[in-house]
């Protein structure tokens, strides 16, 4: 064992001043609870960014093909499809694509070559109609999103509250009368599920009106939208337009990894799409939440950077009085031959005993936390303000191992600095009032 070693476990582990031994437990406390902080603030932002993200995702899905036209008029504007070219989309994979070489931070006039981890995962057709329901008592405006017996509701049982899933059945000669609708739209207009509706629709300045029954309730906790849409057979929408078999309001996509999901719409814009449609990432069409979303990651590197510099605070204020603690020791050790680098190094090991130390403790408070809320729920929110009724808890290992050898690393740099105070201590006066 190096000398400098074994003076450091002597130090920090044995009998020592009371006052030392406060101000080191000081520190281990000081690190323990940056550490757990940074942990259960890590997991808290993942866990919001990927619950929200997951909402809009499963009732929006991750690309949107609709009519380049759609825009330019109040009139929904149907697609022609085929089921050829509803077989092509559903039946894209990896791509390649080149992406420009980055240095620095600076883009260079060189490209990589790329592929994607996967392709389309699933693809169902909608379409949407604007209306007013209307119960015996009660009335409200209402978009009304058509789907058919493609689409996916296994990503929209987990938001599914009250009742089951429509059943939808292309074999039916006649469109399905049952609607899905959100928990606060049925708590507006005292619906439940067996209740029945009326929908008023305008085409063309007439008035349709179709009759509907609850099948089911929602809540997905993003309330600006649940208020605004509810589900059901997207023939009854199509008869509403007197759209064709064929003709659909748009089709959405799903991917299998979120991070192809720019390249995958500007594939299928490019290589697939009709001159006539349109391709758009969610993120596109609905911007604001998103960029809110990206917001949580600057409060996260501020809560880091607070966390890190109250570490590295109160380990130099530590280090700075264990090393006045023992000036008597280290002028004996420069008056044996030792020179300022090593006596230097007994400390910054020192140091390393009670970083080490807090990073255990504060790694088990951190994870006790996380787990305590994953499990009983404690902490509630405003469903309403975070679009969540509970903080959510996505723990990640390698996350933790990360901020632990973050912690380790940038508090043993910093406290190189104080121990440069070894190298004006004068063993001669030391030892002289001594």
């Amino acid at each position: 064992m190096k000398l400098e070693h074994y003076i450091a476990k002597k130090v920090g582990f044995g009998k020592g001043n009371t006052f030392t031994k406060v101000i080191m437990r000081i520190a281990v406390i000081s690190i323990a609870v940056s550490l757990a902080v940074m942990i259960v603030t890590t997991a808290l932002i993942t866990g919001f960014k990927q619950q929200i993200t997951e909402k809009i995702f499963g009732f929006w899905g991750h690309i949107h093909i609709t009519d380049s036209n759609v825009s330019l008029t109040r009139e929904p504007k149907p697609m022609d499809i085929s089921l050829e070219f509803y077989q092509q989309l559903k039946d894209v994979e990896a791509v390649e694509y080149q992406k420009p070489l980055r240095i620095g931070g600076w883009e260079l006039p060189f490209f990589n070559q790329h592929k994607t981890e996967g392709g389309v995962s699933h693809a169902h057709s909608f379409a949407l109609a604007p209306g007013i329901i209307s119960t015996k008592k009660e009335f409200e405006g209402i978009v009304v999103k058509g789907v058919g017996p493609d689409f996916d509701w296994d990503r929209m049982k987990p938001y599914i509250k009250e009742g089951e899933p429509l059943n939808l059945n292309s074999n039916d000669s006649l469109p399905s009368d049952q609607i899905m609708i959100s928990k606060k739209t049925a708590s507006r207009l005292k619906l439940e599920v067996g209740s029945k509706l009326i929908m008023h629709f305008i085409d063309d300045g007439n008035e349709l009106k179709r009759r509907f029954q609850v099948k089911g309730i929602y809540n997905t906790g993003l309330g600006e939208y649940d208020k605004k849409f509810a589900i059901a057979d997207i023939r009854q929408v199509k008869e509403v337009y007197g759209w064709s078999k064929d003709q659909v309001g748009g089709l959405e996509i799903f991917v299998d990894d979120l991070d192809d999901m720019n390249i995958l719409s500007e594939y299928i814009y490019y290589t697939i799409l009709p001159a006539n449609l349109y391709a758009e990432t969610i993120r596109e069409k609905f911007p604001n939440i998103f960029e809110w979303l990206s917001l949580q990651d600057i409060n996260e590197v501020v809560i880091l950077c607070l966390m890190i510099i109250v570490s590295i605070i109160n380990m130099i204020t530590a280090l700075l009085i264990l090393i006045l603690e023992r000036t008597k020791m280290i002028g004996v050790l420069k008056a044996l031959g030792s020179n300022n680098w090593s006596i230097r190094k007994i400390f910054l090991y020192h140091a390393f005993y009670i970083i080490s130390r807090g990073l255990i403790y504060g790694t088990l408070l951190g994870v006790g936390v996380c787990l305590l809320q994953k499990y009983t729920e404690f902490i509630k929110l405003d469903e309403a303000n975070y679009y969540l009724s509970v903080a959510p808890i996505e723990l990640n290992v390698l996350t933790v191992v990360l901020l632990n050898l973050g912690t380790l690393i940038v508090t043993l740099i910093f406290l190189i600095l104080p121990t440069f105070l070894i190298t004006r201590i004068d063993p001669v006066k030391v030892l002289r009032f001594e």
